[in-house]
């Protein structure tokens, strides 16, 4: 039983690490699937992002994130954006390059 715990702590510990930004604050778990080099989440260029009266909208292009292998337009709302650790804009894409699941912006200054 002590050895299946341990297993559990370790895999829970790996886990968290896997969530982390490049600056060192964490993605949520439900954003991240894989690490640094292989996950889903990544800081994206600002020139990226515009804001509209209707949200964030988001065109990336190849390079612009590593699971991006086509142009993409996604319309974000405003009030879906998590605010990023790091004054970046950040995007989780899962399960596929085609399904924005986590956004993460700056703070606006009102």
């Amino acid at each position: 039983m002590r050895s299946i715990l341990m297993c559990v702590m370790i895999a829970f510990a790996s886990c968290v690490q896997a969530h982390d930004a490049p600056a060192g604050w964490s993605y949520e778990p439900f954003c991240c699937n894989g690490d640094s080099e292989t996950g889903d989440c990544q800081m994206i260029p600002p020139k990226s992002v515009a804001i509209t009266p209707h949200g964030y909208r988001v065109t990336l292009l190849p390079g612009d994130h590593r699971l991006v292998t086509h142009a993409h337009v996604f319309l974000l709302p405003i009030g879906k954006a998590m605010r990023s650790g790091d004054g970046d804009y950040h995007l989780c894409l899962f399960p596929n390059e085609d399904t924005p699941r986590c956004f993460y912006a700056p703070q606006m200054d009102y």
